[in-house]
């Protein structure tokens, strides 16, 4: 499955620049509920998720990696973003923490906001021995839709693949045949 947007990774990238006078002044902590219901899943998956928000990615970080991307592409943005120091992190029961390296938010009108996460995904072993198809695409994306009591809904993307084409424009395309979704998001108190 194909996304399109004109510019879409700069304008997701350029989300609301948090000064660091409007960083975070403490970590923000999330639940929500995972549903996989993609052609890769066999069946629907489902699963608690915990999202840890530490701090949000600088102008400076966001210009560096649209900076790597503009000149060498997704493997210059994987490596680049593996390098940004990292922001918080996610992980479900019995799991380890999984780093995450860039996040943004925008402030939205009703008083709630949209938050912003980016990483490379985890590849196991076998993944990066055999080299399936699935290997293209090393990103994860996560997008919350959150009212201004920190409650909402979301979408992650697990497996995603960016690209430019000739005309400037950036593709996000998802491995899956729609993201998971994320529900009865949650701020944990």
């Amino acid at each position: 499955m194909r996304l399109v947007v004109a510019t879409a990774l700069g304008a997701w990238l350029a989300v609301a620049a948090p000064s660091a006078q409007s960083n975070l002044a403490q970590p923000e902590k999330y639940t929500a509920f995972a549903v996989d219901t993609s052609i890769t899943a066999p069946r629907a998956n489902t699963s608690p998720v915990d999202i840890t928000i530490n701090r949000l990615s600088t102008d400076t970080e966001r210009d560096q990696l649209l900076s790597v991307f503009r000149q060498k592409g997704q493997d210059g943005l994987l490596e680049a973003l593996r390098k940004l120091p990292v922001v918080g992190y996610i992980n479900t029961p019995g799991s380890l923490k999984y780093d995450l390296h860039f996040a943004r938010q925008r402030a939205e009108v009703d008083g709630g906001k949209m938050v912003f996460l980016m990483t490379d995904r985890f590849i196991g072993a076998w993944e990066a021995v055999n080299r399936p198809r699935t290997i293209d695409y090393p990103f994860m994306l996560i997008q919350l839709q959150l009212d201004k009591d920190g409650n909402g809904v979301g979408k992650a993307s697990i497996y995603t693949k960016i690209t430019q084409a000739k005309d400037g424009t950036i593709e996000l395309e998802n491995f899956s045949n729609q993201p998971v979704s994320l529900n009865q998001i949650r701020k944990v108190r």
